[in-house]
């Protein structure tokens, strides 16, 4: 569905994205992970048609986005920092979006009115900005769109509402084939609702895989050895970060997970765990291997 190949952008000498490549397949919900500065919002801007590439490409659907009105008719684009036409109330706002839309469904919107129980007749510039993110949302989903393209998306949203957000969008999803391409510093909203992660550094990919794959690599580990801890220190597993605590290593290990149990048995472990693994644990140990500064995360 979303396929961008070879991208690079600069800003005057500032060169953002290089060599930039991934995919989003069709009815999936793919979450662009990344440190700050690393260029998510630039891309998801050149993925929207805002920005256009200086090189490569970026398709949606086989076709170029940038100065392509019918593609842009198909996707909503809810940037980080949001925009309302000024004075404008909910009414307003949704009157513009039927005239800009054709996909724009009248009986949806006035069925999320119920979801999201704001006053219709208020001007948005009075609401609080976690109530702006949901008429952005409420807008947003009345439009319909094929792919919906996410920057910061929950951010001001209280528990409530991000749960009830997250499961319209899952509904679209499984039910109208909707692509979601997601941007967040919360990771673990991301991993409860994607498929699909790329992490982005310095304007480049750093690595593009499906969520389970990433996790079945990725291992987070307990063991006390009877022996010195250097020994299974200096062995061939592929170790991440470790951390003493007593006569107990904590590691974080990639690789198979059978040759890695393995190869710890071969040290006779008095104790052998497997502990849970989150995605912001992943996403930290992966920059951390490209050299980005980390802070010791494992509890």
């Amino acid at each position: 569905m979303i396929d961008v190949c070879k991208v690079h952008k600069s800003f005057d000498n500032d060169k953002v994205l290089h060599e930039v490549t991934f995919h989003v397949d069709k009815g999936s919900i793919y979450g662009l992970l990344g440190s700050n500065g690393a260029g998510k919002t630039t891309l998801m801007r050149l993925v929207v048609g805002i920005l256009k590439q200086q090189s490569g490409k970026v398709m949606v659907n086989e076709e170029e986005v940038f100065e392509n009105q019918d593609m842009k008719q198909r996707m909503v684009f809810l940037p980080d920092a949001l925009y309302f036409l000024p004075q404008y109330t909910v009414k307003h706002m949704a009157n513009y979006y039927k005239d800009l839309y054709h996909s724009w469904n009248e009986e949806r919107y006035q069925k999320l009115k119920d979801v999201f129980q704001l006053e219709e007749n208020k001007k948005i510039s009075q609401f609080s900005k976690g109530m702006q993110r949901q008429v952005a949302f409420w807008l947003a989903m009345s439009c319909m769109p094929d792919v919906l393209v996410l920057d910061e998306p929950f951010d001001g949203l209280d528990a409530v509402m991000r749960k009830k957000v997250r499961s319209l969008m899952i509904q679209d999803v499984a039910e109208r084939d909707m692509t979601v391409l997601i941007s967040s510093h919360n990771l673990r909203e991301v991993e409860d609702i994607c498929d699909h992660v790329g992490i982005l550094h310095k304007g480049q990919m750093l690595l593009e895989r499906d969520l389970d794959d990433l996790k079945a690599d990725v291992h987070k580990i307990q063991v006390a050895l009877t022996g010195d801890q250097e020994a299974i220190l200096n062995s061939d597993l592929d170790i991440l970060y470790y951390e003493r605590r007593g006569s107990v290593l904590l590691m974080i290990v990639k690789g198979n997970d059978q040759d890695i149990s393995a190869a710890i048995h071969q040290y006779q472990p008095v104790i052998f765990d497997r502990l849970p693994l989150t995605l912001e644990e992943i996403f930290i140990y992966e920059l951390g291997g490209a050299g980005y500064a980390i802070e010791n995360i494992l509890v």
